[in-house]
């Protein structure tokens, strides 16, 4: 069966139990958490998909990853249920598309802000203000040091992106320059 399937099926049902148990929100915050686990810990995945690793302990690692040990009980049950059905190799991808699930839900927009330094709070204040705005919801941002970008800023909600960095406005100048010589030349 299709891993997106699979995970969104079970995606949507974590966020309609969290829902009927009024706990989405703690869920949320507990598969943000895992997803970031996943992604600076390959271990963990390696682990999950070891079959020599009993259940409980699997259960473990996950709680662990999760939020110190100590989650909600409707994120555990969930656990379990996909352990007892043996679908863990899915559960990095269930977790991010409940993620989106619940962030459509919510209207929650993701943006990011990447600049040469870091950007005063009063700039992403103005900025969330802006989007939030525009786009009637709610807005999480990330910032991001980013010394290669040599000047401006780089703006990403969902799928917009405004490069205003001087690097690439130099790529541009540079690109311009190549296209004219070879008519030239």
């Amino acid at each position: 069966m299709y891993i997106g399937v699979i995970s969104m099926r079970y995606a949507k049902a974590l966020l309609a139990y969290a829902d009927e148990k009024g706990t989405e929100d703690t869920v949320y915050e507990e598969a943000g958490i895992l997803a970031d686990s996943f992604s600076r810990i390959p271990e963990l995945r390696q682990a999950l998909d070891n079959p020599v690793l009993p259940a409980e302990t699997k259960l473990k690692l996950i709680c662990e990853a999760a939020g110190g040990g100590k989650v909600s009980e409707e994120l555990k049950r969930f656990v379990e249920l996909v352990l007892e059905e043996r679908r863990e190799k899915f559960l990095q991808f269930m977790i991010m598309s409940y993620i989106d699930l619940y962030r459509k839900q919510k209207n929650i927009s993701v943006g990011k802000i990447t600049t040469v330094c870091p950007v005063a709070e009063e700039v992403v204040n103005r900025i969330r203000a802006l989007v939030v705005e525009k786009t009637h919801g709610t807005v999480e941002f990330k910032t991001k040091i980013d010394p290669k970008l040599e000047g401006g800023f780089i703006f990403e909600i969902g799928t917009y992106r405004l490069d205003a960095s001087v690097a690439n406005q130099i790529k541009r100048v540079k690109q311009q320059f190549i296209a004219k010589n070879r008519r030239i030349v």
